[in-house]
């Protein structure tokens, strides 16, 4: 196509909101490589974290690094909906990816796990636009109909960085240095010309028409009363274990973001059109519940996201890289979900199935592996994997479109980052429901566990001075190790570390168990849905048909 006739199209799809499938597909490129960007980090730090925390001497530390990512990542995300609404979300993908970069750069340089955690912040703040922004842009520019085709790719994105990503956090944490810098601060050095690469792809592709809002307003006190009222229950998620969900930490964390959110509640019916969180998107029936649903799925999702590695890793014996690549059947399950899914709703224009089917496969899952034993063969876990996978992939894509082709096109963007912050702090509050559960139940099962480990020297007494079993016998308390470096499992005689393997996959099945009933709860919701027609046109297209209706 020649320049002339590039420009051409462009300025007509500008005109009329309808953009062909070669202009789709370059706008997909730009979005695609910022995702990619955030979601590769995510996995390649993950695995990582550990090296990371033993050379800046911050083991204690190193949930700080995770929870000040969490926090503004979360914060940010519903704020850059609404902005992209006002100011156009072009800019804010580039500014998104532009204050990615700038984290990265500073954490690589980072000398405690206290600045490290301050840069990992700032990080976020710069991946709270990334997904929700990307989702919110290709409702954009394609109809409800055909969206899930492409989403399809998203998703397979995050695939290939999950498996990218334990990888290379594997290699890098590996390497004592490169280029005379340490290898691990590559982690997050390597995000420079990634980011890169992703704004080069964003700038050139990234052409979509932005029909500027009426009011400019920013909504200034509700950023304010959603910081105070989700920052104190984020911190509680994430270090209530530690700080023990009764203690006075605890209860001023809660009480403050009760103050928080009533505070949040009563400006956004003040503020009405202009809130970042606008009240009347919650009369729509489908789209408070499939935010519901949402929130239910994402409090699931993570008992198996979280214990699924732990078990790979302690009863296993899997390293993280391993076990990231032990993840892999879910990820082939997601995907090949995804794609099938995408495609029916694309010819049918019916979706709620898929949220009844996703459910119903998470909880076959769930079933399935609350029936695990430590003898099991890593085969055995894996069809678990593949049937949550095949649930996931139908309902991640599924819920996005729902909750979009639920509310106008001028609240696409707070809609989707809406959808996206209650899913995460759903994800949020699973993770740690799921973790005290898990390490509550091990904790149950010292009597257990020491039992057997009785029995195991009574057997044979040669144990005790064996060379091996030196670090478990110093230990004060050999199942708490499990909590900050299991390899001790894989070194230790059989003997010995079978029972703690046993009593892991004992409590982990408590957690599947429990798992099932909250993805019950989603089954059961699913069918109070109200299946809405999906639209035929693209949110910037009917953008421009109502422009063009009020000049005349």
């Amino acid at each position: 196509m020649a320049r002339a006739d590039r420009k051409a199209a462009a300025a007509e799809s500008a005109k009329t909101g309808v953009m062909t499938h070669r202009q789709i597909m370059f706008v997909l490129f730009g979005l695609m490589s910022g995702m990619f960007l955030s979601a590769l980090d995510q996995s390649v730090v993950g695995t990582a974290m550990r090296t990371i925390a033993d050379d800046l001497n911050g083991l204690s530390a190193q949930a700080w690094v995770t929870t000040a990512y969490l926090i503004t990542s979360t914060i940010a995300t519903p704020i850059y909906g609404k902005l992209g609404d006002i100011f156009g979300r072009r800019y804010l993908f580039i500014t998104a990816i532009s204050i990615f970069i700038v984290g990265s750069v500073i954490s690589g340089f980072a000398n405690t796990m206290y600045e490290l955690a301050a840069y990992r912040a700032i990080q976020g703040v710069g991946a709270g636009g990334l997904f929700a922004l990307a989702l919110t842009i290709l409702a954009d520019i394609v109809p409800p109909k055909d969206r899930a085709r492409y989403q399809g790719m998203f998703l397979a994105v995050f695939g290939t960085s999950s498996v990218l990503g334990p990888l290379i956090g594997g290699l890098l944490a590996g390497v004592d240095s490169f280029l005379g810098i340490t290898g691990w601060r590559w982690i997050f050095l390597m995000n420079l010309p990634i980011g890169a690469l992703a704004l080069i792809m964003v700038v050139s592709f990234l052409h979509i028409p932005h029909h500027e809002a009426k009011s400019k307003t920013i909504d200034w006190w509700g950023v304010v009363t959603i910081i105070i009222g989700v920052v104190p229950l984020l911190l509680v998620a994430e270090q209530g274990r530690e700080w023990g969900w009764t203690s006075t930490n605890s209860m001023i964390a809660y009480v403050t973001g009760v103050i928080g959110i009533i505070a949040f509640i009563f400006v956004e019916r003040k503020m009405k059109e202009d809130a970042i969180l606008p009240l009347h998107l919650f009369k729509s029936s489908t789209f408070s519940l499939t935010t519901l649903l949402g929130v239910i799925v994402g409090i699931g999702m993570f008992g198996g996201m979280i214990s699924l590695p732990l078990v790979l890793q302690i009863v296993y014996g899997a390293t993280p890289t391993e076990a990231g690549y032990l993840m892999i059947p879910m990820v082939i399950g997601m995907m090949s979900a995804s794609i099938i899914s995408g495609r029916i709703t694309g010819n049918t224009g019916k979706y709620k199935i898929f949220m009844i089917l996703g459910t119903a496969f998470m909880f076959i899952s769930y079933i399935y592996l609350s029936t695990l034993n430590y003898d099991w063969e890593i085969w055995q876990i894996s069809i678990g994997m593949v049937f949550m996978g095949l649930g996931l992939g139908q309902m991640m894509q599924t819920l996005t479109i729902a909750s979009q082709n639920a509310v106008e096109a001028k609240d696409i963007g707070v809609a989707t980052s809406s959808s996206t912050f209650f899913r995460q702090m759903g994800g949020t509050l699973g993770v740690a429901i799921f973790l005290s559960i898990l390490f509550n139940s091990l904790a149950d099962k010292a009597g257990q566990m020491k039992d057997a480990i009785f029995k195991a020297i009574q057997a044979n007494p040669t144990l005790v001075s064996d060379p091996k079993n030196a670090e478990f016998f110093q230990a004060e308390d050999p199942a708490a190790l499990i909590q900050t470096d299991s390899s001790f499992l894989n070194r230790i005689s059989p003997e010995l570390a079978n029972p703690i393997k046993q009593a892991f996959a004992e409590s982990a099945v408590t957690v599947f168990f429990t798992a099932s009933f909250v993805v019950l709860a989603a089954f059961a919701l699913t069918w109070f849905i109200k299946e809405l027609a999906l639209r035929t046109k693209s949110g910037v297209q009917e953008k421009a048909e109502q422009a063009a209706s009020s000049m005349h």
